[in-house]
């Protein structure tokens, strides 16, 4: 688990658990993203129901 975590965020599980300031970084950067991907996911569920 701790690699899986490394990969998608760059630190280790352990250094995110005890270090506040780095958790708050990663806890923004995960939201920024699910942001984004609910935004591609409207902008394809609105083209896939326009008429042509």
């Amino acid at each position: 688990m701790d690699q899986a975590f490394r990969g998608a965020h760059g630190v280790g599980l352990v250094d995110y658990q005890h270090n506040s300031k780095l958790r708050l970084k990663v806890e923004m950067e995960r939201e920024r993203d699910h942001e984004l991907g609910q935004q591609m996911a409207a902008k394809l569920e609105r083209q896939a129901h326009r008429e042509v």
